[in-house]
């Protein structure tokens, strides 16, 4: 697919249970936010940040970018970039949902979920990267992947699949490449005017995943393997922590 048949769009909220503000706080001079939408500038021809905050939506517009006002009573980041795509009026074929809190992420994170849309089976794509602990692997907020043989998602879980059976638990990375899931999702279009209707499912409800509702309901996610962690801000003490590695 062509590079400008892409939109990236990067859901941001003001209000934070853990880091109210955080997508203006400042990481090494500059907004998070503005970070952010750098990072998939690098990528994207055509990137917008959603917000339902005016105060973002000034500073995007400030340092250059592009910026859609949404509602404030969203669900979820994909509702969000749902009514943003909508609002933006351009048509796209492919619309990339980009964290907001990852200043980091890699262009070729970017790169390998849109690679995935050359398959026109492909109907939503996102990002696995392998586990490199055992202990990472038990972190029930690191969720996992199961995949086919094809790439595509069997399931998610906060719980460590699959078991390895007759084998000590300490040494199942070696017998089993265990997949992290990294939330940066991909949709066609239509496909995402399809699933921001659906109601919640029962899998959904059960792991708190927002992608089991896709996979309950017939759609197909396929997996894209990279080599790059995330880091992604939660909380004052991530922002820290973000400080240090820059």
């Amino acid at each position: 697919m062509e590079i400008n048949e892409f939109i990236g769009i990067i859901p941001a909220r003001y209000s934070s249970t853990r880091f109210p503000g955080k997508p203006l706080s400042i990481l090494g001079g500059k907004p998070i936010i503005q970070r952010v939408y750098e990072q998939a500038s690098k990528v994207l021809n055509n990137v917008c940040v959603a917000t339902d905050d005016e105060r973002i939506y000034n500073k995007v517009i400030e340092f250059g970018g592009n910026a859609v006002m949404t509602r404030a009573d969203h669900k979820s980041g994909t509702d969000r970039i749902a009514e943003a795509y909508e609002k933006i009026g351009k048509p796209y074929k492919v619309v990339i949902n980009i964290q907001g809190d990852e200043p980091f992420i890699h262009p070729e994170q970017i790169e390998s979920v849109m690679a995935c849309f050359d398959d026109k089976d492909v109907e939503i794509a996102t990002l696995g990267k392998r586990f490199t602990s055992m202990e990472a692997v038990q972190n029930p907020n690191s969720p996992k992947i199961v995949v086919d043989n094809r790439g595509f998602a069997m399931y998610f879980s906060r719980s460590v699949i699959p078991f390895v059976r007759g084998v000590e638990e300490g040494e199942w990375l070696g017998r089993y490449p265990f997949l992290k899931h990294l939330g940066l999702y991909a949709y066609r279009v239509d496909v995402l005017k399809a699933i921001t209707a659906l109601p919640q499912s029962s899998l959904e409800k059960a792991e708190s995943l927002e992608q089991l509702r896709w996979l309950q309901n017939g759609f197909r996610i396929k997996v894209a393997e990279t080599e790059f962690e995330t880091v992604g801000i939660d909380t004052p003490e991530d922002l820290k922590r973000a400080e240090e590695l820059l």
